[in-house]
């Protein structure tokens, strides 16, 4: 069975939908610290004058000392309506913008007081757009106790570093034999202790991937919204498979 394991950030960007194309089952993790500038709440869009633009959801009280699932939403002021006016007035026009502005309408607009669970959502609500069988998980309680064990340095016999023995005690439960994880994490995991353990590790290797923006120069990267406005449900499914694994 092929397992990925992520944070669920804000709208990513085609590599991460790729991940879950690559994978059975696709977990959205919350016992993990929040990383305060990364992309949990903000990611790029492209605006009319050709320039990418962040996108960001209001949070309170961000900061590196708490876990992803203790983010709250902002409920103080109106950020929705904004995002959306924001995606309104720089994609109308693009080829595919009605039938996408939907649904980023319907995702913007979930109702949920926590960061997580907003953001899983919209992860699940794409997903299942783009008509990804992937199965998505993003209620984590019964891997508290091994937090718990990990934060204690109670794990029997642990030679490996606490993220390391979360992904291997994560693919023990699941059953799991290959874990699929995003290029970044090249830096961090090693097939060859992955290996050791009985798992076989590979990374999404995104192919060159370019349509026309509204832009004169193509900006990779953005948000799956950029990509979803510029080529429609049936071209981005087509370049959900334009990856490699490595």
């Amino acid at each position: 069975m092929k397992l990925a394991i992520m944070q669920p950030y804000f709208f990513p960007f085609i590599g991460y939908f790729q991940a879950i194309n690559a994978v059975d089952k696709y977990i959205l993790y919350e016992n993990l610290d929040y990383i305060k500038d990364g992309w949990m709440n903000r990611n790029r869009v492209l605006i009319k004058d050709g320039n990418p633009s962040y996108l960001s959801v209001m949070v309170d009280g961000r900061s590196s000392n708490k876990k992803i699932h203790e983010i709250e939403l902002n409920t103080s002021f109106n950020w929705r309506r904004k995002l959306l006016n924001k995606v309104f007035l720089n994609y109308k026009g693009s080829l595919f913008f009605d039938e996408s502005y939907l649904l980023i309408e319907e995702c913007i607009n979930i109702d949920s007081d926590k960061l997580f669970i907003y953001n899983s959502k919209i992860v699940k609500k794409i997903a299942d757009y783009l008509e990804l069988d992937t199965e998505i998980q993003y209620d984590n309680q019964h891997f508290l106790p091994l937090e718990r064990k990990i934060a204690d340095g109670m794990m029997e016999g642990i030679k490996y570093e606490a993220k390391l023995m979360r992904v291997f005690e994560i693919c023990k439960y699941e059953n799991a034999d290959v874990f699929v994880n995003a290029i970044g994490g090249r830096a961090l995991y090693d097939k060859i202790k992955f290996k050791e353990n009985g798992i076989d590790l590979y990374f999404v290797d995104t192919e060159e991937i370019e349509y026309k923006q509204f832009s004169a120069n193509f900006h990779p990267n953005l948000s799956i919204i950029d990509v979803l406005m510029h080529n429609g449900k049936d071209r981005t499914k087509d370049l959900l498979n334009n990856y490699r694994l490595i």
